[in-house]
């Protein structure tokens, strides 16, 4: 029994002497790595920022009332067009009890006076037919009453707008009636028929009516980090991805950027505007979430290679060009000048051609069976 355990005992042990030794025979052993082999090509490289924002209209019209009421009719709805002059939406005025009664008051006053002057001019007129007054008398009494009926025709207008908000002489011009002040599309009507407007002053903005828009002439909205808009510039061709239509790009031409810039979640950013080319097939809301692609920099037909096969060491670039594939790969490391990288491939100005071979990633790596 105690050889059998002796037996088991020393075959233990020179398992793991032998297990010991394999691993550290293998673990002695020289390693193969194979790299992939890269060649220079001819390309383009773009640098790029990305700015985030909306399509809007150029211009967005407000429309407001120029007098204070109640709106009694609504004639247009949001998505229809709207030419200069059209009428949107009818105000009702609400006379001020205080003017109604002052404008009342006055055409009685004017009536009277009317009346009075009236027959003086019809006694006046008998007496010079007569030959009783002189001509100077006559004209007189009839300039008098020519001012009567002038100036009871005002109070009437001047009711009249105290009642309605126009006169019936001025009906065409009649404040009453919202009007477009431009042609394109009705954005937007916040108004119903019964609510109350106030008309724009100098202490007040007042009640929007309703906000018109161009909806041929977009622009793109956006924010650009301060890290990048110093490389950005005023006619700068941008690619506008617009959310809603994922698979289509649009052409924009960059034709503002902020002079002085804001503060946002602890970034300073700058607004900047593009002015958006939208074919007549496709038809853009106003407010679509859209991304602006910015070239920054570029170098176009240089020789380019993979980022990831270039060593930098301080202010130097190396790569590693192949000297022999047989019986292993061996390299020789090689200065080079860069130039413009889009984190993906890297232009080389200097130290390269099309025709060398560099070391790129590894592939594999194995154990030298010799």
């Amino acid at each position: 029994m105690k050889k059998a355990g002796l037996i088991i005992l020393l075959i233990i042990l020179g398992i793991i002497v032998f297990s010991t030794f394999m691993f550290l025979w293998n673990k002695s052993r020289p390693k193969i790595t194979v790299y992939e082999v890269v060649t220079p090509v001819k390309g383009t490289v773009e640098n790029k920022t990305v700015a985030t924002g909306k399509v809007e209209p150029r211009d967005e019209i407000l429309i407001k009332p120029q007098i204070s009421g109640i709106v009694s009719e609504v004639y247009k709805e949001a998505g229809e067009m709207a030419r200069v002059g059209d009428v949107i939406a009818l105000v009702k005025v609400i006379p001020e009890m205080g003017q109604l009664n002052s404008a009342e008051s006055r055409l009685k006053v004017a009536g009277i006076n009317l009346q009075q002057i009236e027959t003086e001019y019809a006694r006046q007129s008998a007496l010079f037919k007569k030959g009783v007054i002189s001509r100077e008398e006559f004209d007189v009494s009839e300039s008098a009453y020519s001012k009567a009926k002038e100036e009871k025709s005002n109070a009437e207008d001047a009711l009249d707008i105290v009642r309605e908000g126009v006169s019936k002489k001025y009906a065409s011009f009649s404040n009453t009636q919202i009007r477009s002040t431009i042609s394109g599309m009705i954005l937007d009507v916040p108004v119903k028929v019964g609510n109350s407007v106030i008309q724009a002053n100098t202490f007040n903005d007042g009640t929007t009516i309703a906000s018109v828009a161009n909806m041929n002439d977009l622009i793109f909205r956006g924010n650009v980090d301060e890290t990048e808009v110093g490389k950005i510039r005023e006619g700068t061709k941008v690619k506008l991805s617009i959310g809603a239509f994922s698979e289509k790009e649009f052409e924009a031409t960059l034709e503002y950027i902020a002079p002085k810039g804001l503060e946002q979640n602890g970034a300073v950013l700058f607004e900047i505007k593009a002015a958006v080319r939208i074919p007549d097939s496709v038809f853009i809301r106003a407010g679509y979430s859209a991304n602006a692609e910015i070239i920054t920099g570029q170098a176009v037909d240089v020789i380019t290679i993979p980022e990831s096969s270039v060593e930098f060491k301080n202010d130097s670039a190396f790569v590693y060009v192949l000297k022999a594939e047989e019986p292993v790969q061996t390299f020789d490391r090689k200065h080079i000048r860069i130039g413009l990288s889009d984190g993906i491939k890297i232009e080389v100005r200097e130290g390269l051609t099309e025709d060398t071979k560099i070391r790129g990633n590894i592939i594999d790596a194995k154990l030298n069976k010799k």
